[in-house]
């Protein structure tokens, strides 16, 4: 999935730095990496079958992961209590079941966007709102682009690169051969990955007129936080680099989502209007401005957010951990 900065002074970065035309290295036919070459090869091989099957395939693994990822699971009953305190015991254990399809479901959608065709994209998603990013950068106008963590998250990225190429966060992955494809398959319809601490580099690419992807719907840690609520949870740690370029660059602030459609029938792209009445001088009005975004968008599918993620893991000084 895409990984998103925690905010770095500009200063600190001089120039921009971007992956956009990876190379392949002999290096990376080490057998250390043998392992990784069998799994991208069976994903490859799996994402040709019929998008039905692929369905079928992501429910079946993302129950069967559950088994295993009990961990995991207990992070997902945790967040659920937390945000919707409201929910039955029975509700709440559904959530989760289709949480997990949903992330089988995502492990495919990785592959459908790393290894599908243009056109075989195309057929399976729907845009809606596409003439509210079209009129926000009217005149050139730098648009930041808010994404959430939905499973879905990498074929999205491919989906709207197909509508507007776009750039967008990185985070260098650790293993060299899975950094060469992931930056490529994210790349097939988009212009380029900006180094996670490079904010210079998104501030000159929003300034140009650039359309560029960032997601703060996730907890970086302290350090360029600040507590805002979210959902029933009255202090979720909430980035300040969507405050930062809001500021520096002053951007349309645009929402896009991908949520997959019931019963095989594909996906919708959402985009919606510019966001209006961002504050931009007061940074924790700001972030509950900002969460209040993000849960209008979690909430268009529940099931498909990644509810695995620690959200809650930064807490103010003194306060006893959530998890």
């Amino acid at each position: 999935m895409y990984i998103f900065m925690r905010y770095r002074h500009p200063l600190l970065h001089n120039e921009i730095s971007m992956k956009s035309a990876p190379r392949f290295s002999r290096h990376m036919l080490h057998p250390r990496y043998w392992l990784t070459w069998f799994g991208l090869g069976l994903l490859f091989l799996l994402v040709q079958l019929p998008f039905p099957l692929l369905e079928k395939l992501g429910i079946w693994l993302g129950r069967t992961s559950m088994r295993f990822l009990k961990r995991r699971m207990r992070i997902t009953q945790r967040n659920l209590e937390l945000c919707f305190p409201d929910l039955s015991e029975a509700e709440r254990d559904a959530l989760i079941v289709h949480n997990f399809e949903s992330l089988g479901m995502g492990l495919m959608e990785t592959g459908m966007a790393w290894f599908w065709s243009d056109e075989r994209v195309k057929r399976w998603f729907t845009v809606n709102g596409l003439h509210n990013l079209k009129s926000a950068q009217e005149k050139k106008r730098g648009a930041l682009i808010i994404g959430v963590h939905f499973m879905s998250l990498e074929l999205g990225g491919r989906a709207m690169g197909l509508c507007q190429p776009m750039m967008a966060m990185y985070r260098p992955h650790n293993n060299k051969l899975m950094e060469w494809v992931q930056t490529k398959g994210r790349t097939r319809s988009n212009k380029a990955m900006i180094d996670r601490r490079d904010l210079r580099g998104m501030v000159k690419a929003l300034k140009q007129g650039e359309a560029v992807w960032f997601a703060p719907d996730q907890d970086y840690g302290p350090k360029g936080s600040v507590f805002a609520p979210l959902f029933a949870v009255s202090q979720a740690a909430t980035t300040s680099g969507t405050y930062m370029l809001a500021r520096m660059a002053k951007p349309a602030m645009i929402t896009v989502v991908l949520i997959r459609k019931e019963q095989g029938q594909g996906y919708e792209l959402v985009i919606q209007p510019e966001l209006q009445d961002y504050p931009l001088d007061n940074e924790h009005e700001a972030a509950a401005y900002m969460n209040k975004v993000i849960e209008r968008e979690i909430l268009r599918a529940p099931s498909q957010y990644l509810w695995l993620h620690r959200r809650f893991k930064t807490r103010p000084t003194g306060k006893a951990s959530l998890y």
